[in-house]
């Protein structure tokens, strides 16, 4: 087997792996602090669908991690760009505070669906009314399908469970633009001169962050915080390349054995 090349970019999931909600995983800071010290570009890339890019990037300054927005990329990025692409007029099912990441795209009369983590919008009038557009035509177009994601409180129902409902109400399927799609990874290295085999995903969804980093031919590190379940390891095949307490020991192993 051909031996790997040295590390250039490594890819970061937000929630989960360096904070949960407005608390930071301990050392995340620090850590992130020491992995820019090393010759890789940094990408963060989230599927959260809760928040737009600015307040997110609002949350993680607050909590000491030194980011800029143009390392941030999206699902919600993601989703706008095939919107543009497709030119068409979603009903957007997404927290009102995501709203501004679609400032421009038309929404009267609409003739696609989108969906996100929405709860306030998971009602049944207005997912009857999804459906119906759906029926008429209109596409399903899933930020994401992530089954739960980590609370402060507890794991919380993410969207994947509404999108799976509205696919099995009108026999069809919806377009993922974002984790764990290969194109959302590909997307997010464009602009590093990096290719797949050149970088490593840390998150803590081992479907998502790292099962799918690791189709699109990427290395994938699992962390143990967050939605992280014991046993989360055996989910998926190929399993992570490497499995850590956090993300502080991820980049650990970065810096000595990767480099």
């Amino acid at each position: 087997m051909a031996a790997r090349r040295a590390l250039k970019a490594v890819l970061v999931d937000l929630n989960g792996t360096l904070h949960i909600e407005d608390s930071a995983v301990p050392g995340a800071q620090e850590a992130l602090k020491r992995l820019r010290s090393a010759p890789v570009t940094i990408r963060f890339v989230t599927n959260t669908t809760k928040e737009c890019k600015r307040e997110l990037l609002e949350r993680l300054t607050k909590l000491g991690f030194d980011i800029a927005e143009n390392e941030i990329f999206t699902s919600l990025t993601a989703a706008r760009n095939l919107l543009e692409q497709k030119q068409v007029r979603p009903l957007l099912l997404v927290d009102d505070k995501a709203l501004p990441d679609f400032t421009g795209i038309a929404t009267d009369d609409p003739n696609a669906v989108v969906i996100g983590l929405a709860p306030e919008h998971f009602h049944y009038e207005m997912m009857n009314r999804a459906f119906r557009l759906i029926l008429d035509g209109a596409p399903l177009i899933a930020i994401h399908k992530a089954r739960y994601y980590k609370k402060k409180d507890g794991l919380a129902l993410g969207p994947g469970p509404f999108v799976m409902g509205l696919e099995y109400a009108a026999d069809t399927k919806a377009t993922v633009v974002g984790k764990p799609e290969k194109t959302f990874f590909l997307e997010a290295l464009r602009g590093t001169d990096c290719t797949p085999e050149d970088a490593v995903m840390i998150g803590d969804d081992c479907r998502d962050d790292v099962g799918g980093a690791q189709k699109a031919g990427m290395r994938g590190i699992l962390v143990r915080t967050g939605k992280y379940r014991p046993a989360d390891e055996d989910k998926i095949n190929p399993a992570p390349y490497l499995t850590c307490e956090n993300f502080p020991e991820a980049v650990e192993h970065i810096l000595e054995s990767l480099l």
